[in-house]
């Protein structure tokens, strides 16, 4: 039989961004407590810790507002994020565009490079929902996260579809960072060259 270990869980600082009304601090509570609770927008900032199943690692994440007069001061959150959780309304295809032009702003900061991105593709229960690959297509992720790790995840606040699955996959993403970076990739071709011609 183990012994329990009395260390603390590991702390990771997530970000947790998108427009108004895209359903975040919703699904940040439901998550937390299971439980459907109507929230109002937020002016300013939630904090919620929230532990793994094992609690060897825990999430504190900064919910901040997503109305217009909040997005130029989401870069005073940005400092010591491990990662960056983008939230989604899938059902609402008019603002898909602007959701996109304020992720890829987001990314734009020094502080944030390289860091994971997961995105929530929130009100998948809805119908007419844009549905994870179409936000994918849309977003262009695979030319504007090359750097990063970055996943997908369709979910829903109301139900709680795919939360646990989106927040566990950020802890894997902070956790087990990816080994092919450009610079990891530069310095092995690098060093197989040098390997090359000395033979």
């Amino acid at each position: 039989m183990g012994q329990q270990s009395s260390k603390p869980p590991a702390e990771i600082r997530v970000l947790m961004l998108g427009l108004d009304d895209a359903g975040k601090s919703t699904l940040l509570y439901k998550l937390k407590y299971n439980e459907a609770v109507v929230t109002v927008p937020t002016i300013g900032f939630n904090v919620e810790m929230i532990e793994t199943r094992k609690k060897a690692t825990s999430l504190t994440v900064w919910d901040i507002g997503g109305q217009n007069k909040m997005r130029p001061h989401w870069e005073h959150y940005y400092e010591d994020t491990a990662g960056l959780i983008f939230v989604v309304d899938s059902s609402n295809r008019t603002r898909i565009a602007e959701a996109k032009r304020e992720f890829e702003q987001v990314l734009k900061c020094e502080h944030l490079k390289k860091i994971p991105v997961v995105i929530l593709a929130n009100k998948q229960d809805l119908t007419g929902a844009v549905s994870a690959a179409e936000i994918t297509k849309r977003f262009g992720l695979r030319k504007t996260c090359t750097n990063r790790d970055w996943f997908v995840q369709p979910c829903s606040a109301r139900t709680g579809m795919g939360l646990e699955d989106g927040f566990r996959r950020m802890v894997h993403f902070v956790k087990t960072p990816s080994l092919l970076t450009e610079d990891h990739i530069r310095d092995t071709v690098y060093h197989l060259r040098s390997t090359m011609k000395q033979r």
